[in-house]
């Protein structure tokens, strides 16, 4: 009897446009893997695990579309946030029933715990309630450089062509742990980030905590009578031993093993 192939479907949140998602799939479509691909028509960044979707008459839409270089790979613009498409995933709308969802490559490292907010992460949690294994990636293209420059980071990742960044290098760990992953119970979540330098120059992957904190954070910018305006600042505070924040800033590739909400096991006196 023929061992059936693993079936992968890749998202992201950052759209079906994103170069990070095309070299996750260039990188995973030599193996023998059932690949396909499923991702928002546009960027859907920050929106966590949220199941949002533009319909017609009720209908979510979306539409067959080509990778570069990948006409063989069953591909699907799709008017809906990474979670939704995690969902409609594990129906089976875009194939059969994926085993190991891949979420990203992320344009910005998903790490600590503001991956509460990640679209990327959400989506992973999500195919991880639905049963199958996940793991968002992620490219991290503020450390170590945000330590050092005090804010000029940010200008410079906005500045940066996304085209030349190394995607390779989140992708080509990604692979390297799909194995481990398929191995691992249904439901299990791993959350990638690597360092946004050519694989030669990653010192290793390592495996990390989460940060108690975030890469960024949200400040008030500007207040009024009936409003206000907020921005988004680099976090300075990244000492977190053994932390994927520490370790990326070190030059590390990082992996964490995360899980989607669960009861919290707390005696209350009722």
């Amino acid at each position: 009897m023929t061992k059936r192939r693993a079936r992968l479907l890749l998202t992201n949140d950052d759209g079906i446009s994103a170069p990070g998602i095309r070299a996750l799939a260039h990188v995973l479509h030599p193996l023998s893997y059932d690949l396909s691909v499923a991702a928002p028509q546009h960027e859907s960044s920050g929106i966590s695990a949220a199941l949002t979707a533009v319909t017609v008459e009720g209908k979510v839409a979306f539409k067959r579309v080509e990778l570069a270089g990948l006409a063989d790979v069953p591909t699907f613009s799709v008017a809906a946030s990474p979670g939704y498409i995690a969902v409609l995933a594990g129906l089976g709308v875009f194939g059969p029933r994926p085993d190991i969802v891949l979420s990203g490559i992320n344009r910005g490292a998903n790490a600590g715990h503001a991956v509460l907010h990640s679209g990327t992460v959400g989506a992973a949690l999500t195919a991880a309630n639905t049963g199958a294994r996940a793991m968002a990636v992620s490219l991290d293209v503020l450390s170590p450089a945000s330590a050092e420059s005090g804010g000029a980071a940010l200008q410079a990742v906005n500045a940066a062509d996304d085209e030349t960044r190394n995607w390779d290098t989140a992708a080509v760990f990604a692979r390297k742990l799909v194995p481990s992953l398929l191995h691992l119970p249904p439901g299990t979540v791993l959350n990638i980030n690597a360092p946004d330098v050519p694989e030669e120059k990653v010192r290793g992957l390592r495996q990390a905590t989460l940060a108690p904190f975030g890469q960024t954070q949200i400040a008030i910018a500007e207040t009024g009578e009936g409003y206000l305006r907020t921005a988004v600042k680099e976090n300075s505070v990244y000492h977190a031993p053994g932390s994927d924040l520490t370790l990326l800033g070190q030059g590390y590739a990082v992996v964490t093993p995360i899980r989607a909400v669960s009861e919290a096991h707390v005696h209350l006196h009722l």
